[in-house]
């Protein structure tokens, strides 16, 4: 077991009955992105700011700095900016596109809004991280129906109850609590240790 995840657990304890499936969310993690894919995150109010979280934390640096190396940087003609970019983990929220979410909103079904871009984003090899505390909202579990339809993989994040979301899901993390707001406060601590864990796996600096 990893020594974040192993930390996690210490810090936590109560995480303990997750740390299997926090593993096995991570290896996805892994396969999708030793395959080119990348991370599609949804989820709504507290659990849409959680994908806008994920994805910062697997754009740009976490808790390292993740600096091009000089091959890299000799691409660019503007040293200044190459000095400053940073390695990215591809990773995209279904919740940021505000004009597309409305529109298609205002003219179709506003549940389909993250299984229409599931549809139209997904490529082999990509995952779904759905966050959604009950496991069972309604514009999430349509997400998931979709990536199974696209054929990629797809992880949750949700309270301890099973759900839709833990039935349709390759993986879920089924938090240990039951309130909305506690749910969330240990949501944080599971997706922070992934994205260091990922992290770790990638970059040495």
């Amino acid at each position: 077991m990893s020594s974040l995840l192993s930390t996690l657990i210490e810090r936590f304890p109560t995480l303990s009955e997750c740390k299997n499936d926090v593993l096995s969310a991570y290896n996805l993690m892994i396969e999708c992105y030793d395959n080119g894919g990348k991370l599609l995150c949804c989820g709504n109010g507290g659990s849409a700011a959680d994908c806008d979280h994920l994805v910062g934390e697997l754009m740009k640096g976490f808790l390292k700095k993740r600096y091009l190396s000089d091959d890299e940087k000799s691409k660019f003609d503007d040293v200044i900016l190459a000095k400053g970019l940073q390695k990215g983990l591809p990773a995209i929220s279904l919740c940021a596109h505000s004009a597309l979410m409305t529109a298609f909103s205002n003219d179709e079904a506003p549940s389909y809004v993250f299984a229409q871009q599931v549809f139209a984003y997904a490529k082999n090899n990509d995952l779904l991280f759905a966050f959604s505390t009950s496991g069972n909202s309604e514009n999430v579990v349509y997400a998931a129906k979709a990536a199974k339809a696209a054929g990629i993989k797809s992880v949750a994040i949700t309270g301890q109850k099973e759900s839709q979301l833990s039935e349709i899901c390759d993986v879920c993390i089924r938090i240990p609590e039951s309130e909305t707001f506690r749910i969330q406060e240990l949501t944080l601590p599971v997706y922070h240790c992934l994205a260091a864990m990922i992290e770790e796996n990638y970059f040495d600096v």
